[in-house]
């Protein structure tokens, strides 16, 4: 399918002529939708995107018709049908939350009214809660919660940008935003109203001196909002910044662990 995928990309003329990549499309998605395909995986310690997937998704906007979807009263209407089978697959949803076709949720996902979109991966035991969005293509670990209003940025070009990752057990505040690729490590948390992009500096001021991240929050990290100064022509102002300012215990389970950092760090979730 990747060959087909990416000759298709190289040349949409393709999928007017040729009903195998057009196929290799539809396939794709579904195996997306499977959870037997993700946009980007952990491998040898690393994360890699797949661009040939994005690819597949792109394509897949270029062949889906529109049509009008109903769901009792309500009405949409849009290329992309919604997730079916959610009793068998064990996620709960509740109206009215969407999970969007080519978007995987293992068994345990709790999707509160938010949105999961195309080529998303939520593991297990993760908890989507009210109007909180996971962007196309993001990758959500297990044991997950992404807190009301989290936005969850997604990327589907160019085909094999990195996608937001947020890894097993972190704990993402109220109204936080993680985009651009950014990166957050097991058992992180993140404030209420911290924002990432792939240019914030995550500063660790809990030592003599400071330590800067951009695009990755270390494992365990409990990180807050802050500001750094500028000197700009007019003036100093004060920039958008992240601080870690302490870090959840390892020896302590995730439950326990996040306790304590919020009482301990007085963190805003």
């Amino acid at each position: 399918m990747r060959e087909l995928i990416e000759e298709a990309f190289e040349n949409r003329d393709l999928l007017k002529s040729s009903e195998e990549h057009r196929a290799a499309v539809f396939e794709t998605v579904a195996a997306l939708d499977r959870g037997e395909l993700r946009v980007a995986e952990k491998k040898d310690g690393g994360w890699r995107s797949n661009a040939w997937v994005m690819q597949a998704i792109n394509l897949y906007f270029v062949l889906a018709e529109m049509k009008t979807i109903t769901a009792g009263p309500l009405e949409f209407h849009d290329k992309i049908p919604t997730k079916k089978n959610l009793a068998e697959a064990g996620v709960r949803v509740v109206p009215p939350g969407t999970i969007r076709y080519g978007a995987f949720a293992e068994p345990g996902v709790v999707l509160m009214p938010g949105y999961i979109n195309i080529g998303a991966y939520v593991g297990s035991g993760t908890m989507v809660d009210t109007w909180a969005t996971v962007g196309s293509g993001a990758q959500i670990g297990r044991n997950v919660h992404l807190s009301g209003g989290v936005g969850i940025g997604g990327v589907l070009e160019p085909p094999g940008a990195m996608p937001v990752v947020i890894e097993d057990g972190a704990f993402i505040g109220s109204r936080a935003v993680v985009v651009e690729g950014v990166r957050v490590e097991e058992e992180a948390v993140l404030g209420a109203n911290v924002v990432l992009t792939a240019s914030t500096p995550i500063i660790d001021v809990t030592g003599e001196e400071e330590k800067v991240y951009r695009g990755r929050v270390p494992a365990r990290s409990v990180v807050v909002a802050g500001t750094r100064t500028r000197e700009f022509p007019a003036g100093s102002y004060q920039l958008q910044a992240a601080l870690i300012i302490g870090r959840r215990r390892a020896s302590t389970d995730r439950k326990t662990s996040l306790n304590e950092a919020l009482r301990q760090f007085g963190v805003s979730v």
